[in-house]
């Protein structure tokens, strides 16, 4: 569960690419910069420790 941002991340960045590299005429919310900066962001979270899922009040087992 601790890496599902990174994962998403990944596939957002590999979204960017496949639309840079092909070309894709997509509207302007839609493209592969924006794409790119959503994965960015993912990315940010996940370094920051956000969405990892671990516990962090209570007892470790």
């Amino acid at each position: 569960m601790c890496t599902v941002l990174a994962i998403v991340a990944a596939v957002l960045f590999l979204l960017a690419w496949l639309i840079n590299a092909a070309e894709v005429s997509t509207n302007d919310v839609f493209t592969s910069t924006n794409v790119m900066l959503v994965g960015l962001a993912l990315l940010a979270l996940h370094a920051a420790g956000i969405g990892g899922g671990r516990a962090t009040r209570g007892r470790r087992r």
